[in-house]
């Protein structure tokens, strides 16, 4: 008990965890997990019969514990990268991949299982535990435990490849993000530029003891340059350096990622065909809700042929407003977020910098989760936990008293922070006993732009109303784990949904972002503290289809590549690059041709590091289910004047949120919807309807 990692009584213990407890903790946890292992694989006798209680329930408390501590420690490698946190991180992952794979493999626990399954008890169990059991036989299938002894050692080497090439693909990503810095002397270089985003610039260079103004290629830091700076040239450097980061073109060759993406696919090449399929696509959508590539692939294009039009008209007024207007007589990629911003301006009568001194961050939060208060009829309260950065808030969520789940808020980028934003679980919902639940604990992390200091004092954090958009994503995926009514932990709350309906919750909580009731409730403005006017909200409605043509191309660009690269590619036996697949798909859906220096799939971390192989489409699938979904809501508006509803608040959890993945996500929906699924709330919500 004096390793933190090993005490799993309450919440983690941050503020004691050090890098030297990770080893120690990892190995206890293995030993405790073979010898329970060894236990369950004994023969039973004649007498004996498997259960849940006996089987099950035991390898599930054991096995967590592992997951709990390994994914501390995958946790803080993402927000808190040391280089003893990495060095412990990198040499424990081997150890936990072995351990997974030798799981999924045995024979002994597979057959339990199907004993489980095939056996008197199964008729009487409950749904969700029927769920866990279907899912842990496919999941063994998939795991290769019906493989050859020799095939078995093969893909365990495979798994324990991927493993270490994921990470150390982030890893090269996250460096490369470090690395860079761009120092500008003269203010006057800088025009157009907001005002926040230059003091944040300048406090960055005087963090590093120097002059001027200093920027990185953290998302808050490098994309107010491309949407804003007049100088085109700054624009094309900063674009050059995103878009090549961790590549051959990049800044330092060990962080290139190419031979990591064409080993990576080589692998799971390999593991498909071990497992007797055709190709990663294949074997990524077992278990998921969309039935094989091909109709996947033809989901997108039916996207991209009713996108098309939209997007043609999107650029062609770009063109025309670059040229006319900015004297920009050929559009580069630098040039978009820029010409596109000052379109905007002139088209709608207001700018992004101008909505953005509506939404302090703190109202912003308070607003969210005061809509989440009245839909889901619970409670939102500050909190008291050990925490890993002294940004980092804490949350408990309570119903008429009772404590059902609570939440870390991770929101400002710093160094030594993986990019991006995302939701996961810290601690999942289970029953412990008759009278004691175990709740839900998750992790929220955003990278929005830290308080600056002016004249000593700390200024409040203003958000884009895309930043809103991001916050309010993000907690739908925290809503989803933490409203869960589901008390088997392998399908409750995140657990066992398909990987394409995952993101049901998160998208449909977005579409508050455009509703008058709920942003003005969080909006004070920087300097008058007046709430958003409804002339600017209706601007922004106005504006909210602009460029969504463009935009849905673009999803459905980098959806085809990542099924491309995994459905119909062989890097062993193809001819072409990964970027000659990506500039294939770019010729058939984009709009305009990328430089000739773009390497986007080597920081492409969804698919390479992050769990989206042959899924990245399920952004795109899930919207349909979300958009659909939130249509509930705007019919009952029409009745009662409020998408605010509570009553359908009150479905939507039932039928959502609470069953985890304790049924098909289809079914869910269904239940909900009280049909399937429609494609044309997606396309209104877009302005492309017909």
């Amino acid at each position: 008990m004096n390793n933190p990692l090993l005490d799993f009584t309450d919440l983690p213990r941050f503020d004691a965890i050090q890098a030297e407890h990770v080893t120690p903790a990892i190995d206890e946890l293995l030993v405790q997990n073979r010898a329970l292992i060894a236990q369950l694989e004994k023969p039973l006798t004649e007498t004996e019969t498997v259960t849940w209680e006996n089987f099950v329930e035991p390898l599930e408390n054991t096995t967590e514990k592992l997951s709990r501590a390994w994914g501390i420690v995958g946790h803080l490698n993402a927000v808190m990268d040391t280089p003893p946190l990495r060095a412990a991180y990198n040499e424990n992952q081997p150890k936990i991949t072995e351990f997974w794979t030798s799981v999924s493999q045995n024979l002994a626990l597979f057959a339990k299982y199907q004993a489980l399954h095939d056996g008197p008890q199964y008729a009487a169990l409950s749904a969700p535990r029927k769920k866990i059991i279907e899912n842990a036989l496919r999941d063994f299938r998939l795991g290769g435990a019906e493989l050859n002894d020799e095939d078995k050692v093969r893909f365990a080497a495979i798994q324990e490849r991927q493993a270490a090439l994921s990470t150390k693909f982030s890893e090269n990503v996250l460096d490369a993000i470090n690395d860079y810095k761009l120092l500008i002397e003269h203010e006057a270089e800088l025009a157009g530029l907001p005002e926040d985003a230059k003091q944040a610039a300048r406090a960055a260079a005087e963090k590093d003891g120097k002059s001027g103004y200093q920027f990185t290629l953290h998302f808050p830091s490098y994309f107010p340059i491309l949407q804003f700076a007049d100088n085109r040239e700054l624009r094309a450097t900063i674009h050059r350096a995103n878009i090549t980061k961790a590549s051959e073109l990049g800044s330092k060759p060990e962080w290139d990622n190419t031979q990591n993406i064409v080993e990576l696919l080589k692998l799971r090449k390999e593991e498909a065909q071990l497992l007797g399929y055709q190709n990663f696509a294949e074997v990524s959508l077992v278990s998921k809700m969309a039935p094989n590539p091909q109709h996947v692939i033809d989901f997108l294009q039916d996207l991209a042929k009713r996108a098309r039009p939209y997007g043609e008209t999107d650029l062609a007024m770009l063109r025309d407003f670059a040229s006319k207007e900015l004297n920009i007589t050929t559009l580069e990629a630098w040039d978009i977020a820029y010409v596109s911003e000052k379109l905007r301006e002139q088209r709608y009568a207001f700018s992004e910098q101008e909505v953005k001194q509506y939404f302090p961050e703190d109202k912003v939060r308070a607003g969210l989760f005061d809509l989440a208060q009245t839909l889901f009829s619970i409670q939102i309260k500050p909190d008291t936990a050990p925490v890993w950065h002294p940004d980092v808030q804490f949350f408990r969520i309570e119903r008429n008293g009772q404590l059902i789940g609570q939440f870390y808020l991770d929101l400002y980028a710093r160094s030594g922070k993986r990019g991006g934003a995302w939701m996961d679980d810290a601690r999942t919902r289970k029953r412990l006993s008759q009278d004691k639940i175990q709740t839900p604990i998750a992790y929220l992390v955003c990278n929005f732009t830290p308080p600056a200091l002016k004249d000593g004092k700390i200024q409040p954090t203003y958000l884009t109303h895309d930043e809103v958009i991001t916050l309010f994503h993000e907690f739908g995926h925290g809503l989803h784990h933490m409203l869960t009514q589901i008390e088997d932990l392998g399908v409750s709350g995140i657990n066992g949904v398909e990987w394409d309906a995952v993101e049901l919750p998160s998208q449909f909580m977005e579409n508050f972002c455009w509703e008058w009731d709920v942003l003005q409730k969080m909006t004070a403005h920087a300097e008058t503290g007046a709430t958003l006017p409804r002339a600017l909200f209706d601007k922004m409605l106005a504006a909210k289809n602009f460029q969504s043509g463009w935009q849905t191309l673009r999803q459905v660009e980098l959806s085809l590549c990542d099924m491309r690269l995994h459905h119909d590619y062989d890097p062993s036996t193809s001819s072409k690059t990964t970027q000659d697949v990506m500039e294939e798909v770019r010729q058939q859906v984009a709009l305009m041709p990328a430089p000739a220096f773009n390497r986007f799939q080597n920081a492409f971390s969804h698919i390479f590091a992050g769990g989206y192989a042959a899924g990245y489409y399920s952004y795109k699938w899930a919207e349909v289910l979300s958009a659909d979904a939130y249509s509930a809501f705007e019919e009952a508006a029409s009745a009662a004047g409020s998408v605010v509803s509570s009553e359908i608040g009150r479905r939507f959890q039932t039928e959502i949120l609470a069953v985890g993945g304790s049924r098909p996500a289809l079914a869910s929906f269904q239940a909900f919807r009280g049909r399937s699924p429609s494609i044309d709330a997606l396309l209104r919500h877009h302005g492309m309807a017909a």
